[in-house]
């Protein structure tokens, strides 16, 4: 693990989700400066989180951002700030901040409720480089 996650974005996410570790692949392929670190809601790391925040601790449904010391972001924020960070073309979904919270975290509460449906379970296998940006499994 690596000791400077506090200076990373670290996103929280379901650990036994088929779409959710889609998308970490996803982050993981185009985090050229390493930016990001990642953690299941289901660890006990991802379980602190939510407990200290006095977020639910049971339902997974929802990707966390966290800036250590500055910030949380959910749903539909997280995933436009992910996309900013990364920078380059997928800067331009920050045209999807033009939409109220509201109306963008419905697409992404009806994504997440079928998304057991929408991708089967694949056993992805990170890069030694890739590993080392998983706080805990």
């Amino acid at each position: 693990m690596d000791e400077n996650w506090q200076n990373k974005q670290i996103v929280f996410f379901d650990g036994e989700c088929g779409v959710c570790n889609f998308w970490v692949q996803w982050i993981l392929e185009r985090d050229k400066n390493d930016q990001f670190m990642f953690a299941s809601l289901q660890s006990d790391f991802g379980q602190s989180f939510l407990s200290e925040r006095g977020l639910e601790t049971k339902v997974f449904n929802t990707m966390y951002l966290w800036k250590p010391n500055q910030y949380y972001l959910i749903k539909s924020k997280a995933v436009l700030q992910i996309a900013s960070i990364l920078g380059g073309i997928y800067k331009l979904s920050a045209i999807g901040k033009i939409f109220p919270t509201f109306l963008s975290d419905s697409v992404y509460d009806m994504v997440s409720r079928n998304r057991m449906k929408l991708a089967n379970q694949k056993c992805y296998l990170p890069t030694p480089h890739q590993r080392g940006k998983f706080i805990e499994v």
